[in-house]
């Protein structure tokens, strides 16, 4: 069974079409959302559509958990809380509703899925420190997590001897009998230096990990949140990747 993992897709639909005509030629089973498919962008509503026609898993993520008013904005910077209230205002009845009914993790063929951290879920915790990583393995179930929310590539390793240890996002074999969180990046808006549009492969026959960029029309993104009255630090970022 091969695996497409998205996240962090925020209303970017130039990001979001390019990857997955991207994942049509890997020759995937099935594509699973982790979370955050609104929020910042300037097409939320095409984007819930793509995922409801494309995805096999759909998880919550912080922003859609924002714009149903389930999350305070109050610790978003300006920018972010603009983005949320434009996204509600956006959004369909149907899109609403569509958002209301998503899981929050997922359990599947042994992985871990996840939008933020494994621990607390609802709380939505960054893993940044080994304070973090070591609470977050200890609430994971079985061997693999995969998850997003920081927009930032990377692998935490625990091999069960000594503190967890962390690097960036790459292919690559995943040892059996160690544990690992994955964080599959941002589709549209990494912020690791590389404005490509970031997304994971993982092959569980093989249990082989793969990432993978894509180029996508920033440009185009760009002008749609300008024209939006978005925020323009919002649009100005994704030419960074930052």
């Amino acid at each position: 069974m091969r695996s497409a993992l998205i996240s962090d897709i925020h209303g970017n639909l130039e990001a979001l079409t390019s990857v997955l005509k991207h994942i049509k030629g890997q020759h995937v089973d099935r594509v699973l959302s982790l979370g955050d498919v609104v929020g910042y962008g300037a097409d939320p509503s095409a984007c819930l559509t793509l995922v409801r026609e494309n995805c096999e898993v759909a998880l919550l993520g912080n922003h859609e958990a924002a714009v149903l008013g389930m999350q305070s904005t109050e610790n978003y910077n300006s920018a972010a809380r603009v983005a949320t209230d434009w996204t509600r205002q956006n959004l369909t009845d149907d899109d609403l509703e569509f958002m209301a009914g998503l899981e929050i993790e997922r359990h599947l063929d042994d992985c871990h899925l996840v939008h933020a951290s494994p621990d607390e879920p609802d709380q939505w915790h960054y893993v940044f420190t080994v304070a973090e990583a070591s609470r977050a393995f200890a609430s994971l179930e079985g061997n693999l997590c995969f998850h997003g929310h920081s927009h930032i590539p990377a692998i935490l390793l625990d091999s069960g001897s000594g503190k967890p240890r962390a690097r960036g996002g790459h292919t690559f074999t995943p040892d059996p009998d160690s544990r690992y969180l994955v964080n599959i990046g941002s589709v549209g808006q990494p912020r690791d230096n590389d404005p490509r549009a970031c997304y994971v492969v993982f092959d569980n026959d093989e249990y082989a990990i793969e990432y993978h960029r894509v180029e996508y029309d920033i440009a185009t993104a760009q002008q749609k949140m300008i024209s939006a009255s978005l925020p323009e630090i919002l649009a100005s970022r994704l030419a960074a990747g930052v």
